[in-house]
């Protein structure tokens, strides 16, 4: 798509019924790059550019909080070789970006067990969250080292340990209580998920969170996913009549 088609699709937009919660699915880096006949460290530096761009497109229309899939889990099972590449890939990207994002008072945040990673990309994750702690602008939700089950075990066993301490009633445990034991518990829930790659699956990501989340899938491999297709999927997501079970 050229810059024409980028400009129809962001007049498209309704400004005043902007997704408060958009999360994505970022899928197909290694994909795109088998295409090319690339290395598959090429698709995720390619990935990581798109990354950039669609922080920067989401906050300039005024998209409050963005929450990316970057590393789950389940991505420990990859080789070595790879894991090091995406955690050197997260390093850069932290160095480069932290200034700009900081400008722009996106907040950092993260969700998942982040003590597993290696010492150079967790000391970067944490400089990257105290340093914009304060910000008031849109909140950059980031999953790293994150499975939706693993969230709400943790979150489960923390609420048992409250009841044991006194600090919750057994009773009053309900679906609003054990939303704010979350990674997310002072976030609102996704509007909208978007997913390229053309998988079509959640992949144990924030599986609480999005019971009525309004889903977006694409063929588009993530590092093809450029501003417009961000356009596209919440003007899609504009044009949808969500009910939350009523009428």
């Amino acid at each position: 798509m050229g810059k024409d088609r980028i400009l129809e699709l962001r007049d498209k937009l309704d400004f005043q019924r902007l997704p408060g919660h958009v999360a994505i699915i970022m899928d197909g880096n290694g994909r795109w790059a088998r295409d090319r006949s690339l290395p598959r460290s090429a698709g995720h530096q390619e990935g990581m550019r798109r990354v950039v761009d669609i922080v920067e497109a989401a906050n300039a229309i005024g998209i409050k909080y963005l929450s990316l899939y970057a590393f789950s889990t389940e991505n420990w099972k990859r080789p070595k070789k790879e894991i090091d590449i995406l955690m050197n890939i997260l390093i850069l990207y932290i160095k480069n970006e932290l200034g700009k994002i900081h400008k722009n008072n996106i907040k950092i945040r993260v969700m998942g067990d982040i003590g597993p990673l290696p010492r150079l990309p967790r000391v970067e994750v944490k400089k990257a969250i105290e340093k914009t702690r304060a910000n008031s602008g849109m909140v950059l939700n980031i999953g790293l080292n994150y499975g939706g089950r693993n969230e709400i075990v943790r979150g489960v066993k923390d609420i048992v340990r409250d009841v044991k301490l006194g600090k919750v009633d057994e009773d009053d445990i309900d679906v609003d209580l054990i939303a704010r034991y979350l990674y997310t518990g002072d976030m609102p829930d996704p509007d909208l998920l978007i997913r390229p790659s053309g998988e079509i699956r959640v992949s144990n990501f924030m599986l609480y969170q999005i019971a009525y989340t309004e889903f977006w899938f694409s063929n588009i491999y993530w590092p093809d996913f450029t501003e417009e297709y961000l356009y596209a999927a919440i003007i899609d997501y504009q044009n949808r009549d969500r009910r939350f079970g009523g009428l």
